[in-house]
């Protein structure tokens, strides 16, 4: 009898419990959101987030504040939403520099594994490996034996640890087995600048931030980060296709929760940014900006979050790299 009362007992806990959950989501959202950036102003991340934030708010009737935490390589603003309450009201851009900085730290007051539940993915982003076109290399395959006869002597542009720039070329050097020396700047802008008076042998950025060089031949682009083409740069391989095999980066954007967060809200977050997502001029200005559009289910974005970090966790363990 005491089994019997025991079962009913925790039954009607979970109904209470789902059923408080649906009620919180059909109500949900009554209230301004508010969705924490963490880098500061301007950028592809703000301008990612803006794009999403105004179709939920023309799709919800409640508005979206932007709150950019940029601060200690996105450790300011995750800890902040961390921290808050886990009701819907308070959403966090995450994104492949949000994955790769745990691997850095090896105390943080978080896990964005344990301590976030994903909503949806946003976006995917490409880097291209570039050289000055008057370099004698014209091929991924060209770039490996060059480097492999000159060791060390090739110099690429990094923004700092951490960055994509600096995580490209590391995998790179990783999976083929050569030796490069980095050389740090800050931002995208500055290497480009530093590639194309040959200050620099090589470059991985965001197609973003050079199709205008590749457009007018300022610079050669050998191939791109993604295991798929970029639709913006269909005609450049790959990098794995170009010679190394399984070699693969995506500068991806997605939304995530304070975990805890209420499964019906979870889902009704999902089912907003992947509308967003895949209405025609979101999608038109995502691909303008050298981004895929690219919306997932809660399950399949906790799996890649947790695939990226122990990834590039692994890598930044074996080569020793550094935040800078």
């Amino acid at each position: 009898m005491l089994k019997s009362r025991l079962v009913v007992s925790i039954f009607s806990v979970g109904a209470m419990v789902l059923g408080s959950g649906m009620l919180c989501a059909q109500d949900y959202p009554n209230r301004p959101i508010r969705f924490i950036v963490p880098y500061p102003p301007g950028g592809a991340t703000t301008t990612t987030a803006r794009l999403v934030a105004q179709k939920l708010s023309e799709a919800w009737g409640q508005q979206l504040i932007i709150d950019n935490r940029g601060g200690g390589a996105t450790i300011v603003g995750t800890e902040l939403a961390a921290r808050a309450a886990p009701d819907g009201y308070t959403i966090l851009l995450g994104n492949f520099g949000w994955a790769v900085t745990p691997g850095f730290h090896e105390k943080l007051s978080y896990d964005v594994v344990r301590d976030f539940s994903t909503v949806s993915l946003i976006a995917n982003g490409s880097l291209a490996l570039l050289v000055p076109p008057s370099a004698p290399i014209k091929s991924v395959k060209e770039l490996i034996a060059v480097a492999k006869s000159r060791p060390g002597q090739l110099n690429f542009g990094s923004s700092g640890g951490g960055s994509s720039s600096n995580l490209g070329a590391l995998l790179f050097q990783s999976m083929t087995g050569v030796r490069m020396t980095g050389i740090n700047y800050k931002g995208g802008g500055p290497m480009v600048v530093a590639l194309l008076s040959r200050e620099l042998d090589l470059i991985f950025v965001s197609i973003s931030a050079v199709m205008s060089h590749i457009k007018s031949g300022q610079l050669r682009v050998l191939g791109v980060s993604t295991l798929k083409r970029s639709r913006t740069l269909s005609d450049v391989p790959t990098i794995a296709e170009a010679g190394i095999d399984g070699y693969e980066l995506n500068s991806w954007y997605g939304v995530v929760v304070p975990s805890g967060t209420p499964r019906p809200v979870i889902s009704k977050l999902n089912e907003g940014v992947v509308r967003a997502v895949k209405s025609p001029d979101v999608e038109e200005r995502l691909i303008a900006g050298g981004l895929e559009p690219y919306s997932s289910s809660p399950a399949e974005f906790s799996k890649y979050v947790a695939k990226e970090a122990a990834k590039w966790a692994k890598l930044i363990k074996e080569t020793g790299a550094r935040h800078d």
